[in-house]
C-alpha cells in the first residue's frame, strides 16, 4: 500500500496507480477499500476523498476528469451539512448517483483515519462499510436508475370502464333532519357593552361573533366498500429493451486513481486494496488500519485531556459543531 498525501489548498490533483494483475468481477464479488484521513480537517473543511475504479487500458499520462472509469467511491465532506459517502457507477456514457445518499453521522467526519469498503455481489446487492462496520446495503436496480428488466407497455391502457376508487358514498345514507340548523358563529355570550357605549352616538351595540359549538360543519354521507373496485390500475409489462444484465461486471479491472478538486489540505489516502474477497480485506485492513486507529484515537483523546480542561474541550467542541482470489494492494 503506497501512501499519497495532497498538501495544496483549492488546486486539482489526479493520480493513478497500474495493478499488478487486471481481472474480471464476473460471476465472483468485487470488493474495494482504502483509507482517506483528513489531517487537517477543521469545521469550514471541504473536500471529496473519492477512489476511482479504472480499466487497465486507461492512459496514465492523461489521466483526469475526462478519463473513463466504471466506479467512484469514498467520502464527501463540506462543513457541516454535506458529510455522505458518495457510490458513483459509469454506465454507458451516464454518471449515476445513488437515490438517497449513504449519510456520515457528526462523530464519523473527524480528522482520524477511516476505513471505506464496498462489496459488489455478483447477484448486484452491494454493502458499503464504514470502519468494517455495516454502513448501507441494497441493490444496484433499486438504488441508481439503471434501466430495470421489465417497464410499462406503452400501449397498454387503462379500460375507460375500470373502476380504481376503493370507496363510494353510501346510497342509504341521508342527512339528519336539523343538521344545518345551528349556524358556523354565533355572537358571545360572554361579552358585556362597554361602559362607554353611547346608542345614540355609537348606535345599536352587537357582541363579537365567536365560533358555535353546537355547528355540525358541511354533512357528508358516510363511506363504503365500492362493490365495483378492481383495484388499481398498472399497464401489463414488457421486456426493456435497454436492460443489461451485466452492468458492473467489468472485464479488465486494472487501475486505480484519484481524481479531485482540493479545497483545503491535508488529506490521506492509504491502504488500498481492489480483489474478489471480503475476508481478504478484512484481513488486510487486520495488518493496516487496524494497527493504528486505536492508537490515534487514544492519542487524540490524550491531547485533548493535556491540552484542554474539560469546559474549554466542550467549548472547542461545539465551536467545531458550528463553525484463487484476485486482490491487489497498493
Amino acid at each position: 500500500s503506497t501512501q499519497s498525501t495532497w498538501e495544496d489548498d483549492m488546486k486539482h490533483h489526479a493520480i493513478s496507480a497500474r495493478m499488478s494483475k487486471t481481472f474480471s468481477n464476473r460471476g465472483k464479488d468485487l470488493v474495494v477499500q482504502f483509507s482517506v484521513k483528513h489531517e487537517k480537517k477543521e469545521y469550514a473543511f471541504c473536500g471529496g476523498a473519492y477512489i476511482k475504479l479504472l480499466p487497465a487500458s486507461v492512459d496514465q499520462t492523461t489521466f483526469g476528469g475526462d478519463s473513463p472509469y466504471y466506479l467512484m467511491f469514498g467520502p464527501d465532506l463540506c462543513g457541516y451539512d454535506v458529510s455522505r459517502v458518495h457510490l458513483i457507477w459509469h454506465h454507458k456514457g451516464t454518471n449515476l448517483l445513488k437515490k438517497d445518499e449513504i449519510k456520515l453521522d457528526y462523530a464519523e467526519k473527524d480528522e482520524l483515519t477511516h476505513l471505506y469498503t464496498l462489496v459488489l455481489h455478483p447477484d448486484k446487492s452491494f454493502e458499503v462499510y464504514f470502519d468494517l462496520k455495516e454502513k448501507s446495503k441494497g441493490s444496484l436496480f433499486e438504488d441508481w436508475d439503471f434501466p430495470p428488466k421489465s417497464i410499462d407497455d406503452p400501449d397498454d391502457l387503462k379500460p375507460s370502464d375500470w373502476v380504481d376508487e376503493s370507496e363510494i358514498a353510501d346510497p342509504n345514507d341521508s342527512k339528519p333532519e336539523g343538521w344545518d340548523d345551528e349556524p358556523r358563529e354565533i355572537p358571545d355570550p360572554e361579552a358585556e357593552i362597554p361602559e362607554e357605549w353611547d346608542e345614540e352616538l355609537d348606535g345599536e351595540w352587537e357582541a363579537p361573533l365567536v365560533s358555535n359549538p353546537a355547528f355540525k360543519g358541511e354533512w357528508k354521507p358516510r363511506m363504503i366498500p365500492n362493490p365495483a373496485f378492481r383495484g388499481p390500475w398498472k399497464p401489463r409489462q414488457i421486456d426493456n429493451p435497454n436492460y443489461d444484465p451485466n452492468i458492473a461486471v467489468y472485464e479488465d479491472i486494472g487501475t486505480v486513481g484519484f481524481e479531485l478538486w482540493i479545497v483545503n489540505n491535508g488529506t490521506i489516502f492509504d491502504n488500498i486494496f481492489v480483489g474478489d474477497s471480503l475476508a481478504e480485506a478484512n484481513a488486510a485492513a487486520a495488518e493496516t488500519y487496524l494497527t493504528i486507529a486505536d492508537l490515534e484515537r487514544d492519542a487524540r483523546t490524550r491531547y485533548l485531556e493535556e491540552h484542554f480542561p474539560p469546559d474549554e474541550e466542550e467549548e472547542d467542541h461545539h465551536h467545531d459543531h458550528d463553525h484463487d482470489h484476485d486482490h491487489d494492494e497498493l
